[in-house]
């Protein structure tokens, strides 16, 4: 460097701002960022004893990041190089790299590289240099205000050390501007200046962090003030107001703070937190952030957080954005405050993710053909039967009716989950109750032509929902638990025992009356018992059921001992199975209050449909004709079997035995009716399979059941009659049920 050179570069610095002459140049000069330059850290360790690696300072304007590298180059013996990613490119790297590959041969020096903006810098100028950082033939210290694992090169991240430095605090500025006031070289220690303690706090305050914007300010109200007479420059709140009007706030709107600024937006929104909401919201349209953008975002979240718990929230931002577009600013900040203020007072629900619970239930199941009911019957309803037994629900009552929807596989399966959260509170109630109709029904063995005459294995699902679908058993089944749970007074406090919880058609449903009381559940089956209990697990501990799993004659021993009554008992076909009826009847009896009231559903299963009536048995021989009715009439007239050897009067007089003293002194009422049924079924392979099929345990099959009379060429020869007349085919099932109600009081 020459003479002339010399003096025009110390020309460029007398003649520099304020906040570049003031620049630390010693890591004693240098001060804030305690956390990663303080004594004993690593990096004043790292560059005392000039042992650098390849080190990214990232953080917002103002910080140090360029001093830092500055101070460095001023501590380290390696040679040091400054590019700026704004105005170089790879031609200036590979000069740089050149440089560094003599200076290590010839001198055995080592050089830091310093790029400043790094994170603008392309790809292609990052991998540009990645090589010689790698192989060490430079020292990389980059500095950026954007976050660096998002913006730099992930190779030149991973080989790099990376410091954030933070906005320096109050006492950091204070000190700057002392600094600055006093050294009479650099700063303004050559003139008499004053500084308000009013004016001083407004310039802390307004800088927000950045030394750069505090030391311009500064500079601007000392260059523009006139000494006074005692030659004293004295600044006061109006000099410093007038040197900076405005926050220096850190927004950038591509980089962290953008994402950070929204993200603090919207969680606050779903915090339900209007004042948070509009701090954020006031912070983005200062920092001059597209108000669309926002209104974008409030449109996703009215919809994925508040939902259907406020429908009507897409309709307000949507208003609200409609708005803004046709006044503009300044005007339109007030809907959008509104949307955000309408949004973070709402009630939320995320229950609109059911929908990517169906999106990946699409991507991961094997495809599902349409059901054969729900297919467009316009075209091959006559080649194919697409959309044959299809139910126009405005057709039923409350126009719904339990129907398939899902594919054969995914019948049960559940996406959406109705929180209990503002509008959604409200369908909540009507969908779990359909949906426990539905899956009783699926479940249920009253439309089963196999009811008394076997228990085969499970049917498959497409099966169940078949039958059900062509019944609608699960409006039947909605219908009698209100029927059930409606036969007495229900407070919301009452303790209610279900005596066959099963699917818990009941027990859901008494829970939903008896918020403050106490609902118990009998359980006989452990598949019943697994069911009831994942179904609990939505539920916090003190809202569940108890589930008592055993048999009404097991109730003493299951049943808490400070809890022996109950205020309704209900139950339906819970003493179908039983052997000693009027024993669990009597015990029911111990398990009542003196106010309580049952209700109870039982099939008489000795009037189950017959299947002689369903087909026309005229073509065969009357022999085999009266044989084929006495076979199947002895399956009814078994007075060994629990499920047939009683009929509704028999049920009366077992109750009014157990119930004589308080029947007889007018301390209770009771009343039992038969109540007849018909439901249609379809008859497939399925429903032949059971009849004709094996038995299970010791219930045999209808066929076993032939058996008896029949030989066996002859139950083929019936079979081939019942498959050649019913298959395919709907069929009308008869049944009847004992509705028991006693009360007590």
């Amino acid at each position: 460097m020459n003479l002339f050179d010399q003096a025009r570069e110390d020309r460029l610095e007398e003649e520099a701002p304020l906040a570049a002459r003031m620049r630390p140049r010693t890591l004693d000069e240098f001060f804030g960022q305690e956390a990663i330059i303080g004594p004993g850290r690593l990096l004043r360790r790292a560059i005392q004893a000039d042992r650098l690696s390849s080190l990214i300072f990232y953080g917002p304007p103002g910080t140090g990041k360029t001093t830092l590298a500055r101070v460095i180059a001023n501590t380290t013996a390696a040679y040091f190089t400054a590019l700026n990613a704004v105005l170089a490119g790879v031609k200036d790297i590979r000069e740089a790299v050149a440089a560094a590959q003599e200076r290590l041969a010839l001198h055995n020096r080592r050089t830091i590289l310093f790029i400043d903006e790094v994170h603008r810098f392309n790809k292609a100028q990052q991998d540009a240099l990645l090589p010689w950082v790698e192989n060490g033939t430079v020292i990389f210290i980059g500095a950026t205000t954007e976050n660096p694992y998002f913006e730099v090169n992930k190779a030149l991240v991973s080989r790099s050390r990376i410091f954030q430095l933070k906005p320096l605090n109050e006492d950091d500025l204070r000190h700057v501007v002392r600094l600055a006031l006093r050294d009479p070289v650099r700063g303004f220690g050559r003139l008499n200046v004053e500084i308000d303690d009013d004016a001083l706090d407004h310039l802390v305050n307004v800088a927000n962090g950045d030394a750069r914007a505090l030391l311009n300010a500064l500079e601007l109200a000392v260059e523009t003030t006139d000494p006074g007479d005692d030659s004293i420059v004295r600044i006061t709140l109006s000099i410093a107001e007038e040197s900076i009007q405005r926050r220096a706030v850190l927004y950038d709107k591509e980089g962290d703070v953008h994402f950070d600024t929204i993200s603090a937006f919207i969680k606050s929104l779903r915090g339900s937190d209007p004042d948070a909401a509009l701090y954020w919201l006031a912070k983005m349209v200062y920092a001059g952030e597209e108000p669309r953008f926002i209104f974008r975002r409030m449109l996703i979240f009215a919809s994925e957080d508040v939902g259907m718990a406020d429908p009507k929230a897409v309709q307000v931002v949507a208003a609200c954005a409609e708005s803004f577009d046709r006044v503009g600013l300044p005007e339109g900040q007030f809907p959008l405050a509104q949307a955000a203020i309408y949004l973070a007072t709402a009630e939320k629900t995320n229950s609109v993710f059911a929908f990517f619970d169906a999106l990946d239930t699409v991507q991961k199941e094997p495809e599902q053909d349409v059901p054969s009911h729900l297919r467009d019957a316009n075209r091959d309803k006559q080649g194919f039967g697409h959309g044959e037994g299809y139910l126009y629900p405005h057709a039923f009552r409350e126009h719904w009716v339990a129907q398939q929807y899902l594919p054969e596989m995914l019948q049960g399966k559940l996406f959406y989950q109705p929180t209990a959260q503002g509008y959604e509170a409200g369908i909540r109630t009507q969908v779990s109750r359909r949906r426990e109709a539905q899956l009783a029904a699926m479940l249920e063995d009253d439309g089963a032509p196999a009811e008394i005459l076997t228990y085969s294995p499970d049917d498959p699902v497409r099966e169940r929902w078949l039958q059900r679908t062509i019944s609608n058993v699960g409006v039947e089944m909605g219908a009698l638990r209100d029927r059930l749970l409606g036969a007495g007074p229900l407070p919301r406090h009452a303790v209610l025992l279900d005596l066959n919880a099963g699917t818990g058609l009941l027990t859901w449903e008494a829970l939903r009356r008896l918020p403050e009381g106490g609902v118990y559940a009998l359980v006989r089956e452990e598949a019943d018992l697994a069911v009831l209990h994942e179904q609990i697990q939505a539920l916090t501990e003190i809202e569940r059921p108890t589930i008592l799993h055993g048999e009404i004659s097991d109730l003493a021993r299951l049943l808490p001992a400070d809890l022996t009554q109950f205020d309704a008992i209900v139950g339906r076909n819970a003493l179908l199975p039983l052997t000693d009826k009027p024993a669990a009847i009597a015990e029911l009896r111990a398990r009542l209050t003196a106010q309580g009231w049952l209700s109870l559903a039982e099939r008489i299963s000795h009037y189950t449909q017959r299947l002689y009536d369903l087909v026309d048995l005229s073509a065969l021989p009357g022999d085999l004709r009266r044989r084929i009715l006495d076979a199947e009439e002895a399956i009814y007239e078994a007075e060994e079997d629990p499920l047939v050897n009683w009929r509704e009067l028999s049920l009366k007089s077992w109750f009014e035995d157990a119930f004589a003293d308080e029947l007889s002194s007018g301390a209770a009422t009771l009343s039992a009716t038969v109540e007849r049924s018909s439901a249609d079924i379809q008859v497939t392979k399925t429903v032949l399979g059971r009849w004709f099929g094996p038995g299970r345990g010791d219930r045999p099959s209808y066929a076993e059941h032939l058996g008896v009379l029949l030989t066996h060429e002859e139950v083929k020869q019936v079979e081939k009659l019942f498959a050649a007349q019913l298959l395919n085919r709907k069929v009308a099932w008869q049944s009847r049920a004992a509705l028991v109600k006693l009360k007590l009081g």
